[in-house]
């Protein structure tokens, strides 16, 4: 997997989210997996998941797709 290649680590949850959404008038269905990757806030870091979107939403066919990130502390 590109992540793990690129950051030497990849989490995902082994759970199906299941989602209905609607886009001119056509009613689409998902099946969603979240997957995690810690790292740190830097802008090469942002560079490289702004590029990795627009890759993923190719190659799943997608208009979009949300690429969340929040701030941690590891104590």
């Amino acid at each position: 997997m590109k992540l793990r290649q690129h950051f030497g680590a990849v989490s995902w949850e082994s759970q199906t989210i299941q989602g209905q959404w609607q886009h001119e008038g056509v009613v689409y269905r998902d099946d969603l997996v979240r997957v995690f990757v810690d790292v740190a806030d830097t802008a090469e870091n942002r560079r490289f998941f702004l590029q990795f979107k627009e890759e993923v939403k190719g190659d799943f066919h997608q208009l979009d797709i949300w690429l969340t990130s929040y701030p941690i502390d590891v104590l």
